[in-house]
């Protein structure tokens, strides 16, 4: 199921210099959570960051999650969603990118996990970078012993490997400019693994990039499968430092 972007003809005036964002949101099978999740962070944008639309992207989802996205829409038309058939958050974030309504894209996970105070600080930076990384690691986060292992030593070989300056690469707490990051699409494959791709080669060919601490407490079972995810996450990573 598809729903057309609202393309906001009609949207409130820019408040001083507050440039409009989408705030992305990947989600498969979330009905628990959605609806809850997404009125809270309507109400926290309309205080901090008025000019916004949610883009929810539904990849793969089999349960009420797209029901629950139209039922969002029609009681907020600053709330937006697709739903691609195929599993795949980086199917789903190549096609969130042309979909978005405006330029600066903001990635937020369904469960809030992060602060949600890393949106107006992205987006406020985003004058001036063009990709922005939200970094547990450098701030604060309370998760399991198995995540913190497994993304401490991803971070150690992609400093080896690429000898890249930054400390977190997953999906949630990313800022981007389409403008920037529409270059790269075609490296885009189906899973997590576009976050580390874009900001490599972003950061090869010269872009302005920063890293700024954020909060997390995420103890919710993960949606991936972690041995899963590992072996993908690594594997494509001694792809890109072989193919760089």
């Amino acid at each position: 199921m598809h729903r057309k972007i609202q393309r906001k003809e009609n949207k409130k005036p820019q408040m001083g210099n507050r440039a409009p964002i989408t705030v992305f949101i990947p989600v498969y099978n979330e009905e628990a959570i959605l609806k809850a999740n997404i009125e809270t962070l309507a109400r926290y944008l309309e205080t901090h960051w008025p000019d916004y639309e949610i883009l929810i992207a539904s990849n793969g989802s089999t349960d009420r999650t797209v029901a629950i996205s139209k039922e969002l829409h029609e009681s907020n038309l600053r709330v937006n969603f697709f739903h691609l058939s195929a599993k795949g958050v980086g199917l789903a974030f190549e096609e969130g990118i042309r979909k978005a309504a405006w330029d600066r894209i903001i990635t937020v996970d369904a469960d809030l996990t992060t602060d949600m105070n890393f949106i107006p600080r992205a987006a406020r930076l985003l004058d001036e970078y063009e990709i922005v990384v939200g970094s547990k690691k450098n701030g604060s986060q309370k998760r399991s012993l198995v995540r913190l292992a497994g993304s401490g030593s991803f971070i150690f070989c992609v400093r080896l490997l690429l000898k890249l300056p930054y400390v977190d690469y997953s999906i949630g707490s990313k800022a981007y400019r389409r403008s920037t990051i529409a270059r790269y699409t075609r490296h885009i494959n189906y899973g997590s693994s576009y976050v580390i791709e874009i900001i490599y080669r972003a950061w090869r060919h010269g872009s302005r990039i920063t890293e700024i601490p954020v909060y997390c407490e995420d103890t919710r079972e993960s949606k991936f499968n972690l041995a899963h995810e590992g072996i993908y996450r690594f594997s494509n990573l001694f792809k890109l430092w072989l193919t760089r």
